[in-house]
Parts: structure tokens; C-alpha cells; sequence
């Protein structure tokens, strides 16, 4: 995980629960196992992801914050920070963005790992491309610049630089993490999520048979991709400190 190595703190910015475990679950536990600090953000309450019909939007708001808990957990993330949007309602909006830059501001992570939002090939859910959106202009430049949002610094914080934004989903990734030793323990995370799983589970006949499904999906990752590890996550960098150092340079 040398592309990881100065990384102390992280932060994943989820558009829903469950799908930071499926972005990066088991970049988080390598994280996690080397001694670094993970924090979660999960932007909506996931309140219309149900799809069985005696799942209502009250059940869900309460179970899959449970859910979601109950997989950081898994995975050893110190925080889990719950936005309350609503799961389908996300906005480029400062009312979004402010509660990011506050969180980043508040946490100081060096890198940020959240959904790409430029797909072209098919389409993905408004959440996602929002949520992808505005955290990429959360880190940069909204957390460093003290006069956006100048009420958290009167609260005693200061401006902070992202070093990097990894994207999970990205068609064409650059960047590869080895989670071979971990897979075990994303499928776990996963399976805590048993009000959006349940169906996947009986699809592929039953909880390690989903199991092994996942972890062919990660091992198809690196035949797509051709990353060098059997079973790998993917991600488009997004280097928010080296673009800064060359626009420096070139001044």
C-alpha cells in the first residue's frame, strides 16, 4: 500500500450507507490495520432504498443508520458522521457544501476518498454524481480558503489542504490498492447492510455464496483494469497538492 503510506487520517464521503464499503471497504481496513484513522460521511439517510414494500422511509431512515454503524464498525473507522439529507435530494448547494468543508475543517484529513462523479458509459444516481461534485470543491479550494465559511474559523477552526481526493467508479482508474488479505472483511461490512443485501443474498444463494460473488468482483476489477493485484479497489487520484505545488511553480 505504498501509494497510501503517508496517509494519517482519511476521510470517505458516501452518498448513501453502504456504498463506501463497496467503493473502498477494504482500502479503509488495510488503512485501518496499518494505524491510520478513517472517518465516514454519509451524506443522505438512504430513506428510499428499500425494496421490498413494508420497507417505509421511517424504517429505513433508523435501520440503515444501524447498518451503517454496525459495518464502520467492521472495518474499525473512528467516526461515523450522519448528514441528514434526504436520499435523493442532494444539491450543489452551500447548504451541502458548508457541512463538508466543516467536517474537513474539523477532521484535517490528507486524503479523501468519495465516488466519481464524471461517468460517461452509463448512468449513475444523482446522489452519487452530487455527492462526488461538491466534496472535490469541498477540498479544494472551499477548506483551505478561511474566508469561505468564515463561521468556522469564528468557531476556532482554520483552513485546511487536502493533499489528495481518490474516486471509486472511475472508468479509467490510475491507482490500485491490494486488498487480498481483507476481503473477508469487506464482504462482512457488506452483509451488516441486511436491509439492502438481503436481496443480493438470496440472488447468489446465500451469505457465502455472496461472498465469493464479491470477491470475484474484485478479482474481475484487476482483469479490467489490469491492475497487478488479484484482488484490487480502483480509484481515479485526484492530486489537489501537486496541482497546487505545479501552479506555484509556474508562477
Amino acid at each position: 500500500m505504498q501509494e497510501l503510506e503517508p496517509v494519517q487520517r482519511a476521510l470517505v464521503v458516501s452518498p448513501h450507507p453502504d456504498d463506501a464499503e463497496f467503493g473502498c471497504g477494504g482500502t479503509v481496513a488495510r488503512l485501518v490495520q496499518a494505524g491510520k484513522e478513517v472517518f465516514y460521511i454519509v451524506a443522505t439517510t438512504g430513506d428510499k432504498g428499500g425494496r421490498d414494500t413494508d420497507m417505509t422511509s421511517a424504517y429505513l431512515l433508523n435501520a440503515r443508520q444501524e447498518e451503517q454503524q454496525k459495518a464502520a464498525d467492521v472495518l474499525g473507522v473512528s467516526e461515523v458522521v450522519f448528514l441528514d439529507f434526504g436520499d435523493g435530494e442532494l444539491e450543489d448547494d452551500h447548504a451541502f457544501r458548508r457541512q463538508l468543508v466543516y467536517h474537513i475543517r474539523r477532521l484535517k484529513p490528507d486524503i479523501i476518498f468519495t465516488t466519481d462523479p464524471f461517468r460517461t458509459s452509463f448512468y449513475i444516481h444523482r446522489d452519487h454524481r452530487m455527492t462526488g461534485l461538491v466534496t472535490i470543491d469541498a477540498a479544494f479550494p472551499y477548506a483551505r480558503d478561511r474566508l469561505h465559511y468564515p463561521e468556522h474559523i469564528a468557531e476556532g477552526m482554520d483552513g485546511h489542504n487536502v493533499d489528495e481526493v481518490f474516486l471509486w467508479g472511475a472508468e479509467a482508474p490510475d491507482t490500485f490498492i491490494d486488498i487480498g488479505d481483507v476481503t473477508d472483511l469487506k464482504v462482512k461490512s457488506l452483509l451488516a447492510h441486511t436491509s439492502q443485501m438481503q436481496d443480493w443474498i438470496k440472488k447468489a444463494g446465500g451469505e457465502e455464496a455472496f461472498g465469493e460473488h464479491m470477491k470475484a468482483m474484485s478479482k474481475k476489477m484487476m482483469e479490467n483494469h489490469n491492475s497487478p493485484y488479484e484482488h484490487t479497489e480502483a480509484f481515479r487520484r485526484y492530486g489537489i497538492r501537486k496541482m497546487m505545488q505545479e501552479m506555484d511553480s509556474d508562477s
